[in-house]
């Protein structure tokens, strides 16, 4: 199969969605949520524990990527993120 055509691997389509998937996956993946026990939400907060920095990057451009849709200056500029 190829991994183009793998449903897993591909955004739902939605504006910043390739970003959301990736931090989703980072989250669940994360020690805060498969050590700890905590829930994917809490994990997201900035004090939490167990929440690598890769993971943060990945929020920080999904947030990025959001107050981007908000800009009218992206008209001419295009999306942050993908």
């Amino acid at each position: 199969m190829d991994p183009e055509d793998d449903p897993s691997t591909k955004s739902d389509g939605t504006a910043c969605g390739g970003l959301r998937h990736e931090l989703k996956e980072c989250i669940l993946k994360s020690d805060c949520v498969v050590k700890h026990g905590n829930h994917p939400t809490m994990c997201m907060k900035t004090d939490v524990e167990g929440v690598s920095d890769d993971c943060r990057k990945i929020q920080y451009a999904f947030f990025e990527c959001k107050r981007s849709l908000l800009d009218f200056r992206t008209r001419f500029r295009g999306r942050k993120g993908y």
